[in-house]
């Protein structure tokens, strides 16, 4: 079902209520007179109020209308902020580069904003020490407690122990912390370019948006990759060596 409003030649009512292109009000014609009163202003009759009786129905450029209204509609997705919660996984016994990688992937989802579930995977006998996974815990909550603080204190979940990791910035700050820091980037690289008109690669901002975005889409990936197991290379079996035929004697 359309959800658009009924325009010219599509409203079908007798009379309408009319409210003219500045907002001023016309007051009850008939249809015919507000069609022509369109044409005169070279605008369009929207109907605005079809539940009304008679209908209320307003001179507008409608194609202005509808892009402005898309306009609006896009600024208010931009400011939207939705809650993630973000998942590193980490071993008990994690080499200290790792250690310093993984916190490095929990420092930057916090600044962006978003919380993290911060996962302990116990192998084997690692399952009888639990302290281990609860020092690692409270390490890498120290460690950022500047960015972040403990939202859910670690909790034993079968063979893993959890923690979340809750941002003190707000995600729409973050949000718009990162657009003024674009912002400032980008007149930066103009006034070292020489002004606007050297800069139109960059003159985009929705598609350096879509581009950081991917970035951080191709680390997530690659931080999952990371905590993947990695699985040992077949082995081929060496093929048998052919034995050269015994020459037969003249």
């Amino acid at each position: 079902m359309s959800t658009e409003p009924r325009i010219n030649d599509r409203i079908r009512v007798p009379e309408v209520r009319l409210v003219g292109p500045s907002g001023e009000q016309v007051g009850i014609v008939p249809l015919a007179k507000a069609l022509e009163l369109a044409q005169e202003y070279d605008l369009d009759l929207v109907e605005v109020a079809a539940t009304a009786r008679p209908p209320v129905c307003k001179l507008m450029d409608y194609g202005k209308f509808k892009y402005e209204s898309a306009m609006k509609a896009r600024e208010a997705r931009k400011n939207q902020a939705h809650t993630v919660i973000k998942e590193m996984k980490l071993r008990p016994k994690i080499d200290p580069h790792d250690y310093d990688t993984k916190k490095g992937h929990v420092v930057r989802f916090l600044k962006q904003g978003d919380k993290v579930k911060i996962t302990i995977m116990f192998r084997g006998r690692e399952q009888s020490r639990p302290e281990l996974g609860f020092r690692l815990l409270q390490r890498l909550a120290d460690d950022v407690q500047d960015l972040g603080f403990v939202e859910s204190s670690p909790k034993q979940d079968g063979r893993n122990m959890i923690m979340v990791l809750g941002p003190h910035k707000k995600k729409t700050e973050a949000m718009a912390e990162a657009r003024a820091l674009a912002d400032a980037r980008k007149a930066e690289r103009q006034g070292r370019t020489g002004g606007p008109d050297a800069a139109a690669d960059i003159e985009d901002e929705d598609v350096v948006t879509d581009i950081e975005d991917v970035v951080t889409d191709v680390e997530d990936v690659v931080t999952e990759a990371e905590d993947a197991p990695a699985e040992a290379p077949a082995v081929e079996a060496d093929a048998p060596v052919e034995q050269p035929a015994a020459s037969q004697g003249a």
